[in-house]
């Protein structure tokens, strides 16, 4: 029996050994992986302060200039909206003023075209009433 136990001795031993070693080798891992994380953090700083904040710094300009070129162009689309709709007023007031004029001119010429009309429809009326009244009688 003391050599059943003198082995379960023994191997416990080497489990405690190997439990010590695990716990080392999880530490170490622990130690190297905060070591590592805080080299990628100083490189992503160093990154960005390299890389990404001048092309930031160029994409910010770039929006500014499209937002100053977009403001202007609205403002010239208004003028050019305010323009035509002015010169659309003022085509509608010319073409009226036009017309009236036109018919205050030439109505005369209608009314004296009515009245030629309507005299010579009379003449014509007149010359073929007694006619057929004569034929009648």
């Amino acid at each position: 029996m003391e050599a059943n136990l003198a082995t379960t001795n023994l191997l416990l031993g080497i489990m405690a050994a190997v439990s010590v070693l695990e716990a080392l080798l999880l530490i170490g891992i622990g130690v190297a992986a905060f070591l590592v994380y805080g080299k990628v953090t100083t490189l992503i700083g160093d990154l960005e302060a390299r890389h990404v904040a001048p092309a930031m710094m160029r994409v910010n300009a770039i929006l500014d200039d499209a937002k100053s070129v977009s403001a202007r162009v609205k403002e010239e689309t208004d003028r050019l909206d305010h323009a035509i709709r002015t010169t659309m007023g003022r085509v509608d007031d010319t073409a009226d003023r036009v017309r009236s004029n036109v018919r205050a001119k030439t109505s005369w010429i209608i009314g004296a075209i009515r009245g030629l009309r309507v005299v010579v429809e009379s003449a014509l009326h007149t010359d073929s009433h007694p006619r057929s009244n004569e034929r009648v009688m």
